[in-house]
């Protein structure tokens, strides 16, 4: 598996230094002096991450062009602390153990230690957007209230073979999609970009985060165990029928025995057996397929940046997410 190396793939040599100023930053927004909580809330900061939200905010913001100034960075903050609090969050609600190859908050601190640092932490971000002014602290609002139903929509539908594409694609718009294409309009707000340039951005975000969770749902399916610090199938045993999931269970031949090895948790020979299942199925390239429309969208999308180096460097990263992945 080819891993995404999103500022490399950006080549923009100024957003660099912009990223090493932002991590002390991110770190000084949490930190409070009260040393339990601040173990906690820090713990997934030290085990890294792309900062892929934060990236996008920044360099939506500068174009590359100039450094990040203040308000700029702290639209990234925000951006990453509420995307840290979903994780914190969501790990409760899965009952994970790892996390960025780290133990899991929940899994180390405990259920309700996890829950109450996650709200800490989404407090932190309408904190700081506040701070930027109104249209930030309003699109913050907006965009968690999208989470939540994204979140909820998945919850609804665990382990529903009858799950409807238009189920899964509610979640992940929510899940997934809303946080990316918020990233790019706070760069947007926090630089004083025209309304069209910040249309743009926004659609060029909802478009790879959709395929950002695309790439993952295939990988869920094709990595072998260790690639993700996770096992392959995950999803499956945890109810989560993914986008090409939902196509092997609408084939003829693989639908009907995939349906009777789903609808309820499954051990790990069962995870296995449906994984095969699904892998043996169109599933992986109708999910390519459908990967490939919503890069195509991403890149139409950067024609409206009026930034030939912010284009271009967007352009790849949006490409950069199929890299690896099997061929449609």
């Amino acid at each position: 598996m080819v891993r995404v190396n999103p500022l490399a793939t950006l080549s923009m040599p100024l957003l660099d230094e912009d990223m090493r100023r932002f991590e002390p930053l991110l770190a000084e927004s949490i930190i409070i002096g009260d040393p339990f909580l601040d173990e906690v809330t820090t713990h997934l900061l030290a085990a890294g991450g792309k900062r892929l939200r934060p990236l996008l905010a920044i360099a939506s913001a500068t174009g590359g062009d100039r450094e990040g100034t203040q308000d700029d960075l702290l639209g990234g903050v925000s951006l990453e602390l509420m995307h840290l609090a979903s994780l914190y969050h969501d790990d409760v609600m899965d009952e994970a153990t790892m996390r960025r190859n780290v133990e899991s908050v929940n899994s180390r601190f405990g259920n309700l230690v996890a829950i109450v640092a996650g709200d800490f932490l989404m407090a932190r971000s309408a904190g700081i957007a506040a701070d930027l002014g109104t249209p930030v602290a309003s699109l913050l609002a907006r965009t968690l209230a999208l989470l939540t139903r994204g979140q909820v929509s998945e919850v609804r539908t665990a382990f529903d073979v009858n799950r409807s594409m238009d189920d899964y694609y509610e979640a992940i718009k929510g899940k997934t999609a809303a946080l990316m294409a918020s990233s790019c309009r706070v760069g947007a707000l926090t630089s004083g970009a025209s309304e069209e340039r910040a249309d743009a951005l926004d659609a060029y975000g909802e478009a790879i985060g959709l395929v950002f969770q695309l790439r993952d749902d295939i990988l869920d399916i094709t990595a072998v165990d260790g690639q993700l610090g996770k096992p392959a199938g995950q999803d499956l045993a945890e109810g989560i029928y993914t986008y090409p999931v939902l196509v092997a269970l609408a084939e003829p031949t693989i639908g009907p025995r995939l349906s009777e090895i789903l609808g309820s948790p499954l051990d790990d020979d069962q995870r296995e057996d449906a994984r095969l299942l699904v892998a043996q199925s169109d599933g992986i390239a109708a999910a390519m397929s459908a990967a490939l429309g919503h890069v195509d969208e991403a890149v139409a999308a950067t024609e409206g940046f009026g930034s030939a180096r912010l284009q271009q460097g967007f352009s790849d990263l949006a490409r950069s997410l199929l890299v690896g992945l099997p061929e449609a």
